[in-house]
């Protein structure tokens, strides 16, 4: 059973859990464009007496309450992705339509509704002295749909927040996530020779160089390495071009594009090597990551690698132990722990700054990016009640 003072402010504030969570939804922040949202976040941080409220340079905003010695930071990030297609949906997408006991709107799973359970859960730990310790940052982050982790690195490396323990919010039907696959994106571009389609023999064609390199690629997935927990990596090859001087001609150049989602073991060198392996023409191919590059919404200028690290938290970390048991405690029975399927800001907190984080929060993750999105209203509640506890069960297994 809940601690019964969490119980009754969280059920308080239920009303206007749910009306933030709608107001979040119907804010349009898609990649580059989470100004507004992120407003919308601060005005409620400040209203909720949060001790310090800052947006940084890349235009992420940090909320904190306690000045405890230990930080503990949940994060989630701000945009979603594209959702113009109405004809998909059911309900408007942006309308934060209720049904029941189901939120409908993009970013209701993926992940906007978590930044209202987390505000509200921190404001209640503040309100009722649960923090142990702790100073308890909570971060909406930017342009994670894009570029997974860019965000979290300009935070720690640029605002010099490093938090000791990490909990993200993406969806986790309410279970203890501790891991996920990382992944790598690669361009592979292979030359030929142009002539006269009339005299292809007169050219190189690289669309037939680059055809056995994707059949290559097609086996070499069955080499990958896979890891009873994560399980195993994945290659698709997502995009394919090529150039030629007219549809009548040899074409002198072809490039594909593969998402590549590696396990334990592996990194960007070994998907490197084993790419580089695979080209049926390596004399004129080239394989290397791709680039990320934009501008924030605050104009500054992004750019990194297209490498995202695999991370995996030992089951038995205490900041594991202690999401199980605030877990438990707030659904009464125990949650599963599990791993994500998809990527997250995790590849950055854990997979580049080794920061100790689980996964914790509202909503489905195969809801994610999907036609008529929603999350579950009472895993709001229960996410809400989570956040609040989570301070105080940490500090007693450190």
């Amino acid at each position: 059973m809940t601690d019964l003072r969490i119980e009754e402010a969280a059920r308080a504030y239920e009303p206007e859990i749910l009306r933030f969570a709608q107001e979040i939804i119907r804010t349009r922040s898609y990649s580059t464009q989470e100004e507004n949202l992120v407003n919308l976040v601060k005005k409620k941080m400040e209203e909720l007496e949060f001790d310090e409220v800052t947006v940084d340079g890349i235009g992420n905003i940090i909320g904190r309450v306690g000045n405890g010695p230990r930080n503990l930071l949940y994060d989630a990030h701000m945009d979603t992705v594209w959702a113009e297609d109405r004809a998909n949906w059911r309900v408007d997408p942006f309308a934060a339509v209720v049904e029941g006991d189901l939120l409908y709107g993009r970013g209701s799973s993926d992940e906007k509704a978590a930044m209202s359970s987390m505000v509200y859960g921190a404001a209640i730990a503040k309100r009722l002295g649960l923090l142990d310790g702790f100073s308890l940052y909570i971060s909406g982050t930017v342009l994670e749909e894009t570029c997974d982790g860019l965000a979290v690195v300009h935070m720690i490396e640029h605002n010099g927040f490093h938090p000791e323990f990490v909990v993200i919010c993406e969806p986790t039907s309410l279970d203890v996530y501790r891991g996920q696959r990382g992944r790598v994106e690669l361009k592979i571009t292979t030359t030929g020779t142009s002539a006269h389609a009339a005299h292809p023999d007169k050219g190189d064609n690289a669309i037939y160089k680059m055809a056995q390199t994707v059949l290559n690629i097609e086996k070499l997935t069955d080499t990958f390495k896979e890891d009873p927990f994560l399980g195993k990596g994945t290659a698709v090859v997502s995009i394919i071009e090529s150039k030629s001087p007219s549809i009548n001609s040899v074409p002198y150049e072809s490039t594909i594009y593969i998402d590549r989602r590696i396990t334990v073991g592996e990194t960007k060198e070994t998907v490197l090597a084993e790419f580089r392996n695979a080209v049926y023409d390596p004399e004129h191919t080239t394989v290397e990551l791709t680039e990320y590059e934009d501008t924030s919404w605050t104009g500054l200028h992004v750019q990194q690698e297209k490498y995202f690290p695999t991370w995996v938290l030992d089951e038995d970390h205490p900041l594991v132990r202690a999401g199980v048991e605030a877990a438990a405690e707030v659904r009464g029975e125990a949650p599963a722990v599990s791993r994500w399927i998809f990527s997250t800001n995790g590849v950055a907190f854990m997979g580049r700054f080794h920061i100790p984080s689980i996964g914790f929060g509202p909503g489905d993750e195969w809801l994610a990016h999907a036609a008529n999105e929603y999350v579950r209203i009472s895993d709001l509640y229960q996410a809400t009640r989570f956040y609040a506890l989570l301070p105080s069960k940490l500090a007693r297994e450190v």
